[in-house]
């Protein structure tokens, strides 16, 4: 039992710890994909375009710290610091994990922390963030889409773009939701809406500056920011 509260304050600790480090950046931006994903993949290089993009108008790009898509969110948003970024707000952020044999740290973060346990690095991941863009991946890009579209489903947390980038990859996941999912009523027609699917970068940063629902990263502003918006009133 003592082993067991040791470990609940060290997730509770690493909760903190990313949340102070979150809580620094007016405007995020959370990118997910596999690990697996080479430099010469054409979606590694549109994962670094998108990043640097949105860095350079001022967003914090957040990424799982490690190599494939992590490293390619993190390279471009380096590339967007090294040109003056950071002024905008723009910043490269990993949030790691220690790994018994692999997942070692992606070179290009400006801002990192590691990770002990999973679930506190995911909830931290899904804090706060403007967007959520996903690039194909394997099972832990579909957990981490799963969380969040329940999160959102559920209205456990504040609604924000979730985008999926690879219509080739992703349209079979849409077939699934709306083929199986849907046609058996274990979701409805209003939860097939959560998710965007597109190929177009300029198309992802367009629907990204249009959220501005976090223009204060206080869970009660937010909060009433979202009833605002639904009054049809401007939030920032």
């Amino acid at each position: 039992m003592q082993a067991a509260m040791i470990r609940l304050g060290d997730v509770d600790k690493e909760i903190q710890d990313g949340y102070n480090i979150l809580r620094k950046y007016h405007k995020t931006v959370t990118i997910f994909g596999s690990a697996r994903t080479p430099e010469d993949d054409p979606y590694y290089a549109q994962a670094a375009t998108l990043s640097e993009k949105l860095a350079l108008l001022g967003y914090a790009i957040v990424s799982g710290g490690g190599y494939g898509i992590m490293s390619a969110a993190n390279e471009g948003a380096h590339n967007a610091v090294q040109h003056g970024a950071r002024r905008a707000g723009g910043e490269s952020i990993a949030f790691n994990i220690k790994l018994p044999h692999e997942q070692a740290l992606n070179p290009y973060a400006t801002e990192t922390y590691e990770f002990q346990h999973f679930a506190p690095r995911k909830i931290v991941m899904t804090l706060f963030a403007n967007a959520y863009v996903y690039f194909p991946g394997g099972f832990g890009t579909m957990d981490e889409l799963t969380e969040i579209l329940t999160l959102v489903q559920t209205g456990k947390t504040i609604k924000a773009p979730i985008i999926l980038v690879g219509s080739a990859f992703w349209k079979h996941f849409d077939l699934f939701v709306k083929q199986t999912m849907l046609a058996r009523g274990t979701i409805t027609s209003e939860d097939t809406h959560l998710y965007t699917i597109t190929d177009d970068i300029d198309e992802v940063v367009r629907i990204v500056e249009a959220n501005q629902t976090y223009c204060d990263h206080s869970v009660e502003s937010a909060t009433k920011a979202s009833v605002r918006q639904g009054a049809g009133e401007p939030i920032c």
